[in-house]
């Protein structure tokens, strides 16, 4: 982690200028981020790329675009997936109206899984879902919207594909390029929110949030699972990262579904998690 104090006024004048919360993730996060786009931006020191930033605005979006969480993966964590699979049969037998929020969503590929795993699967009614997909990086969006991804040299999109038997019927597949299909994506609306600052959202009767809280610093944690708290359904299901867990004064908000696979479920009723979330 750095200690060049030229670093922290950076990392102010993304936050203060650019409304980037810089202060809410881990330093050394942050560090490699933008020790990154100074290599891109041939800058040697922290000062130098501070005043590159300063009066470059392509930079300034490219930097905020490095700075969200974009690792991502169709049916990423296959064993998730069984037990989402699971979470959408049940929510199927019980509710005629099926609200999915897919949170950080980055380039769209977690949107779309959910959207292809509901039409694949004869006891999960798709006619019912409907997916809310957010991200704080537009350009993320874009892509999402777009549902074109490209396979490189360590991104084998067959393989992630492969979850379900036969996934060509939600893709066209042109060399190393794959499109989603149109009806994969009606279902789905894109839309930016930023989990640190924006209003909860609500209604929903499943939140997945993943991989994003093990680059949160463990104060702000709780107050963005409170807003995720809040956006969901009495008796709703949260899916959060494998290496991710539940902050101890949330923990009786929520009861364990799968706790290998991360999957909780909020307490029945609102006076209960009301009184968790206080």
């Amino acid at each position: 982690m750095s200690s060049d104090q030229t670093f922290f006024t950076l990392l102010e004048f993304v936050e203060d200028e650019l409304g980037f919360a810089t202060s809410h993730y881990n330093e050394s996060y942050l560090d490699r981020r933008v020790s990154s786009r100074m290599r891109r931006t041939e800058s040697d020191t922290y000062e130098a790329y501070l005043e590159l930033l300063e009066d470059d605005a392509e930079e300034q979006t490219a930097l905020l675009d490095s700075l969200s969480i974009n690792v991502t993966g169709f049916f990423r964590n296959p064993d998730v997936w069984e037990g989402i699979r699971d979470v959408l049969r049940e929510l199927s037998e019980t509710r005629e109206s099926i609200h999915v929020w897919s949170a950080a969503c980055a380039d769209g590929r977690e949107p779309y899984s959910l959207s292809m795993l509901a039409h694949d699967d004869p006891e999960i009614d798709e006619s019912a879902i409907h997916i809310t997909a957010t991200d704080i990086s537009e350009p993320a969006l874009e892509t999402a919207r777009e549902g074109v991804y490209t396979e490189s040299r360590t991104v084998d999109l067959s393989d992630q594909l492969a979850f379900l038997e036969e996934y060509e019927r939600y893709v066209d597949h042109d060399d190393r390029t794959f499109t989603v299909r149109e009806e994969v994506g009606q279902n789905i609306s894109f839309e930016r929110h930023d989990l640190i600052n924006d209003d909860p959202k609500s209604g929903f009767d499943l939140v997945i949030c993943r991989n994003l809280f093990i680059y949160i610093d463990n104060e702000y944690k709780q107050s963005m699972l409170e807003t995720i708290a809040r956006s969901l359904q009495p008796s709703g299901y949260l899916v959060i990262g494998k290496a991710e867990t539940i902050p101890p004064a949330l923990k009786t908000a929520f009861a364990v579904t799968e706790g290998r696979l991360r999957i909780y479920q909020l307490e029945d009723t609102a006076t209960q998690t009301a009184a968790s979330l206080e």
